[in-house]
């Protein structure tokens, strides 16, 4: 998201600089200025250029922007992708930062809610987005058998336990007890995948099928193919694999998990449970056996997912941050 924002604001005509640690790696096609720390770890005070803003994202990020910021080098703006202190470690560091700078901007309202009430700080929501790649291909019709995905990352290290995981595989083997046909496909991010013992277990398991997508255009076409895309995660900020399946044609089944309220209305454009109800495996059944409804939810939610486009985003991010200059207030 901070790749796509920096791009989009790049391309509208803002002079935008991406400061990195020293030998840090990146991924993306930035078109804005790329420089680098001069130390290999978190970034330190003396490695901020002057500018009108500089906005920080994750906790690590926060101490050295404020301090940047208290020097004369900018109006400190939080740009928070995650609530970290729910699910990550170092909650002591990390809760604490939120109390930083009163300039915050959040990914959904969920997020906004839960940062205002824990910490009184009433953030501005830059809502997630759909890359434009995310199409429907058509061709799911051409599926043998019904098709079921979701993704899933590696369990080792402790950072994906928000996800459920075990709870996910608990109620696709349910379906696939039931349904032993069906192909159920299990999506992962190839170096996770290569480097998690228990995907690659679960891989030679052959229950499932396992697929590493190297870039959004692979991504999509596994979207495209799946009938139903299935979410378990019980926390996250905002969740777009859903959000991308659905603008590629895939039925919803989902649990309540904060952030995907943005954008999933039950038994409109998906169906949605909460995880104690423990119904995961009974909705994807449902949509298993009644395709009238399949067909009405993923067409209702390809209408609804339309206003989730990088432009609104770069828009919505644009003008808080021009209000914030306005205010002028460090």
């Amino acid at each position: 998201m901070l790749a796509d924002i920096t791009n989009y604001l790049a391309d509208t005509g803002h002079d935008v600089t991406i400061l990195m640690p020293q030998q840090s790696i990146n991924e993306y096609d930035i078109r804005a200025k790329i420089i680098y720390g001069e130390s290999v770890g978190n970034l330190v005070e003396r490695d901020y250029p002057y500018s009108d803003l500089i906005v920080s994202n994750f906790f690590t990020t926060v101490p050295s922007a404020h301090q940047a910021s208290q020097n004369g080098k900018g109006l400190h703006i939080r740009f928070s992708l995650c609530y970290e202190p729910v699910f990550l470690p170092e909650q002591n560091k990390s809760f604490h930062s939120y109390y930083t700078t009163p300039h915050l901007i959040t990914i959904s309202k969920y997020q906004q809610e839960l940062i205002s009430l824990l910490h009184g700080i009433k953030g501005q929501t830059v809502p997630i987005y759909i890359n434009p790649s995310f199409q429907d291909k058509g061709i799911r019709q051409q599926n043998q058998a019904l098709q079921i995905s979701a993704v899933v990352r590696a369990p080792e290290g402790g950072y994906a336990w928000q996800r459920d995981q075990d709870y996910l595989l608990e109620q696709l083997t349910i379906v696939k007890q039931q349904y032993p046909h069906l192909q159920i496909n299990l999506i992962c991010p190839p170096q996770e995948f290569y480097h998690s013992e228990s995907l690659q277990k679960l891989r030679d398991e052959n229950q499932f099928r396992c697929f590493t997508p190297a870039n959004d255009q692979e991504l999509c076409w596994l979207y495209s193919q799946s009938d139903i895309f299935v979410s378990s995660s019980v926390y996250e900020t905002a969740s777009l694999p859903g959000l991308e399946a659905m603008k590629c044609g895939a039925a919803l089944a989902t649990v309540y998990s904060g952030g995907n309220t943005e954008y999933c209305r039950h038994e409109m454009n998906c169906l949605l449970s909460y995880r104690h109800e423990k119904r995961l495996a009974s909705d994807i059944v449902r949509l298993i056996q009644n395709p009238t409804l399949r067909k009405l939810l993923s067409t209702q939610a390809k209408q609804d997912v339309e206003q989730w486009t990088i432009e609104r985003s770069g828009s919505i991010f644009e003008q808080i941050c021009q209000s914030a200059l306005n205010q002028g207030i460090k």
